[in-house]
């Protein structure tokens, strides 16, 4: 486990070797980021969060083997305490969504800049999730693709839950519909005039009445479910 003085111990994955050495050298030159190892795929993956158990895996999607979706899944179910943060590019890649769903944290395009990928690792080290508005549009995009067009299959976009929402109490249900439109806190605290702390508890509420890990699957959660309607605004 992390604590404050320790640095974020991160895992690089990615299948290009330039890619991930650039990676690895940028972010271990930023205060408080320490590089514990890289791989090639996500087998390879697997066996290097086994051995070091990093807090953060900077996971890219396309890769031979196993892909950045069947790693995901796979480190979410061993262990709570590595994060996973998808590197995609400028276009939502068609697997992202699924990995978002199978547990990811959130992901960044592989052109961000040091101090944003810096950020977001930390971001995501800390227990938050990684979704920019930009992003949730992108992501909302896809998720839209796949309803029209995954109808029936294992990928397709769950139906509604209405025995979950059923439990969430009225402000709770709006504190959800915000997160999905990619609101931050503090964002959130202004749209309903009330504190960012109180916001916090209402984020808090939701997440354990939904059983979801974080503010990205609350997000999808949202979608398909029809709390918030793909190009819906508030």
């Amino acid at each position: 486990m992390m604590n404050e003085r320790s640095p974020v111990r991160v895992l690089i994955v990615d299948d290009q070797v330039m890619v991930r050495e650039g990676f690895a050298v940028v972010l271990g030159a930023q205060p408080g980021i320490e590089i514990v190892g890289t791989a090639a795929d996500g087998l390879e993956a697997l066996d290097k969060v086994d051995e070091f158990r990093p807090d953060v895996v900077l996971m890219d999607v396309r890769m031979p083997e196993m892909d950045g979706l069947e790693a995901t899944a796979e480190i979410v179910a061993r262990t709570e305490d590595t994060k996973v943060l998808i590197l995609t590019t400028y276009d939502l890649d068609e697997y992202v969504y699924q990995a978002l769903r199978a547990g990811a944290n959130g992901f960044l395009l592989k052109d961000a800049s040091a101090r944003q990928l810096a950020e977001g690792v930390r971001v995501v080290a800390a227990g938050d999730s990684l979704l920019a508005p930009s992003a949730m549009r992108r992501l909302i995009t896809e998720f839209t693709r796949l309803t029209t067009t995954t109808a029936g299959k294992d990928t397709a976009p769950r139906p509604p839950a209405r025995t979950d929402i059923a439990d969430l109490t009225g402000r709770e249900l709006e504190v959800l519909a915000l997160i999905a439109q990619g609101l931050s806190n503090t964002e959130i605290a202004g749209h309903l005039f009330v504190s960012e702390s109180t916001v916090k508890t209402h984020v808090s509420k939701v997440l354990v009445k939904l059983g979801l890990r974080d503010r990205t699957q609350a997000a999808i959660f949202a979608y398909e479910t029809g709390v918030v309607v793909a190009g819906s605004t508030f």
